[in-house]
């Protein structure tokens, strides 16, 4: 994307995103019915009389779905303002020998794409990849006359990490360091980062940029994964912005799935329906038609017949259960499930151009420290949905 029409595009996804956001920031999960289910009836019972099965068909591509109105219209104007080119690519150079062993294929397969779109007009001499784990991404990158400084806070990585570059007799640096305390940057470093999350990637922007680095190359992830209890844009644009992002709503960029096995989803779809069907049970107790926040809960919970798995929930939550019916109670969280899934289809519909909105501003703040910036894919979505990369450098 053009550095012109970065702000350009930004402002409109703003609107976009404002004028919508009663559609996308409440959550099916929590609301037995959507406040937007009013102004839209015909839309709400189509999604609501469709089965799971569908639900998950269209899981991936909502835009496609021959929905009623205004369904199509807001998939037409989210596709349109979230489209990006894909980066021109220049392969790596071949990897030495057994170089990925001990990396998952896919991952893998993320590292040669993002390496391929690296192009920079100044070849870089010494890269620092943040967040690390084991060096992976640095590893294939290194080239001879090249460093590499590898920073990671897990001691046993930086241990693996350190034994596979010595292994490999590359001349690389695995060094323990936790990047949200103080971070020596150079200027000759150019930082990486494949999929670091919410605050680790902010805080490599800041301190690259305070450092003078001539160059760096992100793919953000994990956008909710910050300390703040609401976002803080980075650029002038953003914090001008009238649009409040909770730790809630930065997660939904990260709701789309297109790497789970059939055991784990099966494990979310049983786990999701027994929270729903525990949802109606604590509802009737309490007397009360919110919705109430329960922890997190081990796998090994979901081996629990359901009466037992309730009753220790409704326990853990102070409440007390009698001679419900469980049979009922659980078809519920499953027929409760598949409205849910069909209605975060319109959700989904937004997933794009919200990531596209907090992609857009770390490239303005990029711009605004005196970086050319360039935004685009660097693999299909099909390899990793974060397939969305911003490209750095300065004249």
């Amino acid at each position: 994307m053009p550095a012109r029409d970065v702000e350009a595009r930004f402002n409109a996804l703003d609107a976009f995103l404002i004028e919508h956001q009663g559609l996308w920031k409440p959550r099916p999960f929590t609301h037995l019915h959507l406040p937007w289910e009013t102004a839209h009836p015909q839309l709400a019972q189509w999604l609501r009389q469709r089965s799971l099965a569908e639900a998950e068909a269209s899981h991936n591509q909502p835009h496609a779905l021959q929905a009623p109105a205004p369904f199509p219209q807001l998939a037409e104007q989210a596709q349109r303002l979230s489209a990006v080119d894909k980066l021109p690519l220049q392969p790596l150079k071949p990897a030495l020998h057994r170089l990925n062993v001990e990396v998952p294929g896919r991952k893998w397969q993320q590292i040669e794409a993002f390496g391929a779109a690296l192009q920079f007009a100044q070849t870089p001499t010494h890269w620092l990849d943040w967040c690390a784990g084991k060096g992976h991404l640095g590893r294939r990158l290194l080239q001879p006359g090249q460093q590499l400084t590898c920073l990671e806070y897990d001691p046993a990585l930086i241990a693996a990490g350190q034994a596979l570059s010595d292994h490999h007799g590359l001349s690389a640096r695995h060094q323990l360091q936790d990047v949200m305390a103080d971070v020596a940057i150079n200027p000759e470093h150019t930082p990486v980062a494949l999929h670091a999350c919410g605050d680790l990637h902010v805080r490599l922007l800041q301190l690259a940029t305070a450092a003078g680095c001539k160059s760096l190359a992100l793919a953000p992830c994990c956008y909710n994964r910050i300390n703040a209890e609401n976002y803080l844009a980075l650029s002038a644009a953003g914090r001008a912005s009238q649009l409040q992002l909770s730790i809630e709503d930065l997660g939904l960029p990260l709701s789309e799935t297109v790497t789970a096995g059939n055991r784990v989803r099966q494990q979310r779809d049983t786990s999701m329906a027994r929270r729903l069907g525990f949802d109606r049970l604590q509802r009737q107790l309490r007397g009360c038609d919110d919705y109430l926040p329960t922890p997190s809960l081990p796998a090994s919970w979901l081996d629990k017949p359901f009466a037992d798995y309730c009753q220790a929930l409704a326990s853990l939550k102070g409440l007390s259960t009698g001679e419900e019916n469980w049979a009922e109670l659980e078809a519920h969280g499953w027929r409760r499930l598949a409205e849910v899934r069909n209605l975060e289809l319109v959700r989904g519909l937004f997933r794009r151009p919200l990531e596209m909105w907090l992609v857009l501003d770390r490239a303005l703040f990029l711009s605004e420290q005196g970086y050319k910036v360039e935004i685009g894919t660097f693999c299909e979505s099909t390899l990793t949905p974060r397939n969305l990369m911003v490209l750095a450098e300065r004249d």
